[in-house]
């Protein structure tokens, strides 16, 4: 119980430095890991595994919490046609094509650095990981880490999760670049424009958020935090806990008639994806918080299986990592920006799609607003949910069939 409170507690401050400190440029995500193996090479909770007993409490999370994660975050997935449609043709024909550099950037990035050689048997996972995070995002980074027991290989993951974020911050920030010095210019009456509207909207967001939240007898506060209400949580909890469960039995079920291997995690996808088109699944909040907090859980879990003599033992790995991941970026970019100079596509619209496949839909909103494009805000909503639809099951393509 005493090591389940410190890893709650572990989450809480990382949370706090990164909107209190100047280390928020490392992200919650990054710090929680970093503060786990903190907390575990100072004796403060146990290491992931000492004289080669295993640690029930870090099992559970792996086994039952990590899952959950990806099903509630995958909840906010809306793949209607509608919203499709509003994301423009353009857009998503970009994003497809980004998707399609970032697999064979994966092929390249694995020829340059001899895959088997420096990685070892888990080269196919990890190719299959950045395949599904440089198309949608860190929802599908962890659902193939964790089928491949990539979390288990703490040096590995942790590895890859600080070059995943070095390489995705660069990239955003060429995102921002590319357009302008290649000619690109931004009408000034549209952007006042688009600014309008998107403060029109915003304001009708609030007030539709505020009316369902009066509905069902629940109050946010001012730092616009998800307002949650005991029928939400329970229901998520519900659901959560279930899809996990169905998802194993089902898997199961399909050896047994079918033969061959099925992933549980990706048939915890496909019910979480089928489920977050239901209206009354859309209705209902706090899958996001329940989401984001048990992600944060699992990662602090990944900073405690590093022990620090370990870590120090990376050597050549990292830099290994870093050129992997700068070539998937490379050839993604070249084919994504390629095709868009070939088709003649407004190159904001291939910088927001590209992000959207690296950095997901909240760095290709933030992309498009930089940029000054409001009108490109909710299509990179719409492909980035694309995309983290889509990423687990390409990431297990790469894995399973091209590497």
């Amino acid at each position: 119980m005493f090591t389940l409170a410190a890893l709650c507690l572990l989450v809480a401050l990382a949370e706090w430095l990164e909107r209190r400190t100047a280390l928020r440029h490392l992200g919650a995500a990054l710090l929680v890991i970093l503060l786990g193996v903190a907390a575990a090479n100072l004796g403060l909770v146990p290491t992931g595994a000492t004289s080669g007993r295993a640690r029930p409490i870090y099992d559970g999370v792996f086994a039952y919490v990590a899952p959950a994660a990806i099903f509630w975050l995958l909840l906010s997935v809306d793949l209607r046609p509608r919203q499709l449609a509003r994301a423009g043709a353009p857009m998503i024909a970009m994003f497809f094509v980004g998707a399609l550099g970032t697999v064979l950037g994966v092929l390249a990035g694995m020829a340059v650095i001899d895959g088997p050689g420096a990685l070892g048997p888990l080269h196919r996972a990890v190719g299959g990981m950045f395949a599904g995070t440089y198309t949608g995002g860190s929802v599908n980074f962890n659902a193939l880490a964790l089928h491949y027991g990539v979390q288990e290989q703490g040096l590995i993951y942790v590895g890859a999760i600080a070059v995943d974020n070095i390489v995705t911050a660069v990239w955003m920030a060429v995102g921002l670049v590319l357009p302008r010095a290649l000619g690109w210019r931004a009408d000034a009456v549209g952007e006042r424009g688009d600014a309008r509207a998107e403060a029109r909207a915003e304001a009708q967001d609030e007030q539709r958020g505020d009316a369902a939240a009066e509905a069902r007898g629940v109050t946010g506060d001012a730092g616009g935090r998800e307002p949650v209400g005991v029928y939400d949580l329970a229901t998520m909890l519900t659901l959560g806990l279930l899809a996990v469960w169905g998802a194993r039995q089902l898997a199961a079920l399909w050896e047994a008639r079918l033969g061959g291997a099925m992933p549980s995690i990706l048939v915890l996808t496909v019910l979480a994806l089928i489920l977050a088109q239901l209206s009354w699944v859309r209705a209902l909040v706090g899958a996001r918080a329940l989401g984001l907090l048990a992600v944060q859980v699992f990662l602090a879990v990944i900073g405690v299986y590093c022990d620090l003599g370990a870590f120090l033992r990376l050597g050549a790995l990292g830099p290994t990592l870093a050129l992997f991941a700068c070539t998937v970026v490379c050839v993604h970019g070249i084919v994504t920006y390629g095709c868009a100079w070939l088709l003649r596509v407004d190159l904001a619209v291939a910088a927001v799609a590209s992000q959207a496949n690296i950095g997901g839909g909240t760095s290709a909103m933030a992309l498009a607003r930089s940029l000054g494009r409001g009108q490109l805000v909710l299509p990179a909503i719409v492909v980035g949910a694309l995309g983290t639809a889509l990423g687990t099951f390409l990431g297990f393509l790469v894995a399973e069939r091209l590497l």
